[in-house]
């Protein structure tokens, strides 16, 4: 029989980062995410782990990666204005190859917006905030189980592909208290992966040449014998400045090809009654919590409506999303912005369906009877 534990959300991600071995947290206090610096501050020191509170945003996602090349599983959470503030230090992260995790507990904006508020309008900043090209993996879960699972998860991921990864909650899964099977969260029941590290000596090491998987080991900063040069310059493979063309799109090819051939992989969605439906909706986060009970009232009135809920949010579900536009005659995306995933889910679909959209931005969530009335307006 289950184990079953009451759990907040915030607390949540925070054991759930100890579990898998964080043992560095460097941030800054903002509202709805501050719980997990909280609990952060004292697990930490319990589990011979390092706490910081730094003096800005900023300041956190650079300490965040210092730790990160020095060996640590590093972490970081925040909320909207701060997640703005940490964009290019994210951008660093990605170029010098520092695997790290930021949580994004999401609020109302833009600007100060409304910190106590839920909102979902760092969708599309949670992959491209950053100037320049990039991919990484980005997460949303929907549940507080699925938040210790996905915590797992991106730390897993940002160390197996040395690169940063985002994990989207919100305000009310934030602030949520659920009932978690805590048996699946015991040490010997979690996968742990961990980051390669060099197999040859010293004098041929070359910490941005990359192996077969486009990958590179990267000895932690400190390890006898091994120098490296981090820098968030376009680099060779010593890590040195370069401005050398081929060696430039080289290094961001490999950058996004690392993680985009693990997509198959990644990529992780929830299907409810998708069979037979007429008309999907496409939702994440708290919104698919309302869609979800949508879809059964819908049923009740003779609208075959189906559930397609991505976890896995960026690098996008492009082909399932293609092939569930081919099978439906219509989508629907509920989100807490003005439009923003509904722009991809629009790019997959490729016209195979009408897409519709539902938006909200006033701190409030879509309810489900809201939805379930544009659901009977799309079927007339």
């Amino acid at each position: 029989m289950a184990k079953l534990e009451l759990k907040y959300g915030n607390h949540a991600c925070a054991e759930a980062a100890i579990l898998v071995g964080c043992d560095f947290y460097a941030g800054y206090p903002i509202t709805p995410s501050s719980e997990i610096a909280e609990k952060m501050s004292e697990l930490l020191p319990k589990n011979n782990g390092t706490f910081i509170q730094m003096e800005d945003e900023i300041a956190a996602m650079g300490a965040v990666v210092g730790a990160s090349m020095a060996g640590a599983k590093a972490m970081t959470a925040t909320s909207g204005p701060g997640f703005s503030l940490k964009q290019e230090n994210i951008g660093l992260a990605f170029m010098v190859e520092a695997p790290c995790v930021i949580v994004n507990v999401q609020r109302g904006g833009p600007s100060t917006g409304l910190p106590t508020q839920i909102g979902q309008q760092e969708i599309m900043q949670s992959l491209w905030g950053t100037h320049g090209d990039k991919l990484i993996p980005v997460f949303y879960p929907g549940n507080v189980q699925e938040i210790m699972e996905e915590t797992i998860r991106a730390f897993n991921w940002a160390e197996k592909l040395r690169t940063p990864v985002v994990l989207l909650l919100d305000e009310v899964l934030g602030h949520m208290r659920e009932t978690v099977d805590v048996d699946r969260f015991t040490p010997d029941k979690i996968e742990v992966w961990k980051r390669k590290q060099p197999a040859v000596p010293p004098e041929e090491y070359l910490p941005y040449k990359a192996l077969e998987d486009d990958v590179p080991a990267i000895a932690d900063y400190g390890t006898p014998g091994y120098r490296g040069h981090a820098t968030g310059l376009h680099h060779d493979y010593t890590g040195f400045p370069t401005t050398n063309p081929e060696m430039c799109q080289e290094l961001i090819e490999r950058l996004i090809r690392k993680v985009k051939r693990c997509q198959p992989e990644m990529e992780k969605n929830e299907e409810y009654m998708l069979d037979d439906a007429e008309i999907a909706i496409v939702a994440f986060g708290t919104t698919a919590r309302s869609a979800r009970t949508a879809v059964q009232l819908a049923r009740e009135k003779g609208i075959k409506a189906g559930l397609f809920r991505p976890i896995t949010i960026w690098p996008s579900p492009e082909e399932t999303l293609n092939k569930l536009a081919k099978h439906v005659k219509a989508i629907l995306v509920p989100e807490l912005n003005m439009g923003q995933y509904v722009l991809e889910v629009e790019r997959c679909a490729k016209g195979e369906c009408e897409v519709f959209r539902m938006n909200r931005a006033n701190g409030h969530v879509i309810y489900p009877h809201e939805i379930l009335e544009k659901l009977e307006e799309i079927a007339k």
